[in-house]
């Protein structure tokens, strides 16, 4: 049984690892600035409200490392709205940097040695083929949220090979769905929320170009179930406790390996929840790549782990932990969950 340290851990992704820890047996210590967390998910863990990005976080974190007898930290607290990262460079930088820096700080200090970090498939860019893998497909971000990640993972291999710390990043593709419904992720941001929310208030959901070069014209991506990418957190811990020979990788994407449309996303959606709808087509957002497709080939080999849930499964359990959850959505950008 481990003892882990989980930032942003009342968060839409973290509160799903920490509900894996839990169904594993592990003891969990939560670090959250609940500025987008909700700080019933904590339950029964040791809660510490601390943004971790802030001048006191490493001595703070290292206090509570050293408190709870933390041996594993899995690192999600930062910011991750590609738009705000365009406009907030220099806030950006200083959370999302700092933050993975000074956790680092604390780990060296306080001698804990297993880091999972929460990577992105936005340290790709715009890839130039259509299936992404770890080492055939250039790092080379577009946006200050994708540096911050990349960034991350040369911290994380750097700290790693002169402090002896076990590092893996985590390069998530599309992240959707809900497993315990209490744990839905209240912004809407994301393509299936938007759509719930336009039909929320009567309007038509909308597609954003239907003249791409896929099958439907519309875009394709990789949707992979938050509880299936929870699964691989709890696989990456697992990694990180091998000995070195046996753990040659310290990057692994996490997808399905394959390919949704906008369109099959939207019609998917009318099956599940019933409701007559007709999507109207906008033009093309700026940098959308026409299809990425994550290989999930070395996490599969290597971890052993699979997704389990696929396209129907996310809509559904989306659909059921919105209806749950009525009161639970913002829409603006920099929401602050308030008790």
């Amino acid at each position: 049984m481990s003892t882990v340290l989980v930032t942003g851990g009342c968060g839409y992704i973290g509160g799903h690892v920490v509900h894996a820890l839990e169904q594993k047996g592990d003891q969990v210590v939560i670090v959250d600035d609940l500025s987008y967390g909700k700080k019933d998910r904590a339950g029964s863990h040791p809660l510490v409200v601390q943004d971790v990005a802030a001048p006191e976080a490493p001595k703070v974190l290292a206090q509570v490392m050293r408190l709870y007898h933390v041996d594993s930290v899995i690192h999600f607290a930062a910011r991750k709205q590609v738009g705000e990262s365009v406009a907030k460079p220099l806030w950006y930088y200083q959370q999302n940097v700092n933050g993975l820096l000074n956790v680092l700080i604390a780990m060296v200090n306080a001698s804990v040695r297993d880091l999972v970090f929460s990577s992105s498939a936005a340290t790709y860019g715009i890839p130039p083929v259509d299936v992404v893998t770890e080492t055939t497909s250039p790092m080379v971000p577009i946006n200050p949220y994708g540096q911050t990640k990349l960034f991350g993972e040369w911290m994380g291999n750097a700290v790693a090979k002169a402090h002896g710390i076990h590092f893996v990043g985590l390069r998530y593709f599309n992240v959707a769905g809900c497993g315990p419904v209490e744990l839905e992720d209240p912004a809407i941001l994301n393509l299936i929320p938007m759509v719930f929310n336009n039909l929320k208030k009567g309007k038509a959901p909308a597609i954003f170009g239907d003249d791409y070069p896929t099958p439907d014209g519309t875009c394709v991506r990789d949707y992979v179930h938050v509880s299936d990418l929870a699964d691989a957190h709890v696989a990456a811990l697992e990694y990180l406790k091998r000995p070195d020979d046996q753990r040659p990788y310290s990057a692994f994407n996490v997808g399905t390996g394959k390919g949704t449309s906008v369109r099959q996303i939207v019609d998917e959606i009318k099956k599940v929840t019933g409701l007559p709808f007709t999507e109207k087509i906008e033009k093309r957002r700026a940098g959308d790549p026409p299809q990425l497709i994550c290989s999930p080939e070395r996490i599969n080999k290597v971890m052993g782990w699979h997704a389990r849930y696929d396209v129907h499964d996310i809509v559904e359990s989306a659909w059921n932990a919105w209806q749950a959850n009525p009161a639970h959505h913002f829409e603006t950008q920099g929401w602050k969950q308030v008790d």
